[in-house]
């Protein structure tokens, strides 16, 4: 589409059914906020600007998404509805010709394609909404139609009457709007209204009678799910978990149960690898191809796999890169660490990579065997293929070179493996 597009998130409330410190936008969702997810999506429509309204919380919330491009913040004030807060978007999209869509940072499961359908319906038109027919309407504004089938109108539950509450098609809250048209709906709001604010869909009732409102209709009503309480991010955190899921799936990676295993938003995954019951990888993770990973292992902080790579059960890979057919099976923390190729971690092994003050790494050379209940204080390098005994510890700073055997508390040398092992 050549028409230039904006897009106004709305991000501006307290978020108390939540009844948790945290901003409600800011609220993390399988490794990103809910707004870095609206945000992400929202990107994907390659807008010329974005402008995201707050007010509660505004600099914590300002902070988070600093560094994105093409974005505006602006502060709604003390909040008067919907229509209150784009009034305020558009103070700062006054040169602004083309097409402004409204979402809301709150509602982190709708999707790219369904904002572009919205986009589509606008066409011939000064407006677009998104329609949605959930199991239960409550406490949803309802869709007015003729008797044609045109939308004539919104009406918010608390202003309906009994036969209009009957109506089962809902506003989900998303719009496309031509600037111009909504500019001078915006006009002539009013909050004359059960609530005393100013709606945003009073501005359809004015488009209506004028350059015309069309609507489209959501697939899947899971998409326009609100996030106002904690059960809400619970019921959002499964409907996403299982798209992620799907992707990975789809893509040639072999999840034993899915119900178990969590994965979360930015990680990437090879075929053929075999991810077993209660894993979690967070974001940033990289596993290559032919892996295993699980049960009960944890990845997170960028840790990456290369191909044939195996992490076993209760085993914590941090900030690690762990090499090409290395294994690490049993009861294991790797943080901080490069790990060679053809590696063997034994059961119980620690990388020590915190002095208290700052993180060390540990080096682990191709083909080295560490031995069970082994602690690599760090910074220290394990040689190429070079063996510690079952429960030595290795001190800070005594490298181990390569293809010595180390033993003891601290370890020390006792001979060089033979060659050719």
């Amino acid at each position: 589409m050549s028409r230039p597009l904006a897009v106004v998130v709305l991000a501006a409330g307290l978020g108390k059914r939540t009844k948790v410190s945290i901003p409600k936008v800011l609220l993390p969702l399988c490794g990103r906020t809910l707004l870095d997810t609206v945000l992400d999506v929202v990107a994907e429509l390659e807008p010329e600007r974005t402008v995201v309204v707050l007010h509660h919380h505004k600099d914590k919330v300002e902070k988070a998404i600093s560094g994105r491009p093409n974005l505006t913040v602006v502060d709604q004030g003390t909040p008067r509805g919907t229509g209150h807060a784009v009034q305020v978007a558009m103070e700062s999209l006054i040169e602004f010709e083309g097409d402004v869509m409204v979402v809301y940072g709150d509602c982190p499961l709708i999707t790219a394609p369904t904002l572009r359908a919205l986009r589509d319906a606008r066409l011939d038109g000064g407006a677009s909404l998104l329609t949605a027919f959930p199991e239960d309407p409550s406490g949803l504004g309802r869709i007015l139609r003729d008797v044609d089938g045109q939308i004539v109108g919104i009406r918010e539950e608390r202003d309906c009457n009994e036969e209009e509450r009957e109506i089962d098609e809902i506003n989900a809250g998303f719009y496309c709007f031509d600037s111009r048209h909504l500019a001078r709906a915006l006009v002539g709001l009013s909050d004359d209204n059960a609530q005393g604010e100013l709606y945003l869909t009073d501005t359809v009732a004015t488009l209506v009678e004028g350059p015309g409102v069309n609507t489209h209709t959501v697939a899947d009503a899971d998409e326009i799910l609100g996030v106002n309480s904690l059960r809400d991010l619970a019921v959002a955190r499964d409907a996403m978990q299982e798209r992620i899921l799907l992707e990975h799936l789809a893509n040639g990676v072999l999840i034993e149960d899915p119900a178990t295993t969590y994965i979360e938003h930015g990680v990437s995954i090879g075929r053929d690898t075999r991810i077993l019951p209660c894993t979690v990888i967070r974001t940033g993770c990289i596993i290559g191809s032919h892996c295993e990973v699980g049960p009960f292992a944890h990845l997170r902080n960028a840790a990456r796999l290369e191909d044939g790579a195996e992490i076993g059960n209760f085993v914590e890979v941090k900030k690690s890169v762990i090499g090409r057919g290395s294994k690490a099976k049993h009861l294991t923390y790797l943080g901080d660490a490069v790990v060679g190729e053809r590696a063997n971690i034994g059961c119980g092994t620690i990388t020590a990579n915190y002095d208290g003050k700052h993180k060390h790494q540990t080096n682990i050379g191709d083909g080295a065997f560490i031995g069970s209940g082994t602690v690599l204080v760090a910074p220290v390098t394990v040689g190429k293929n070079a063996t510690t005994g079952a429960g030595a510890i290795v001190t800070r700073g005594n490298d181990v070179p390569a293809g010595d055997v180390w033993v003891g508390v601290p370890a020390k040398p006792i001979r060089k493996k033979p060659e050719g092992r």
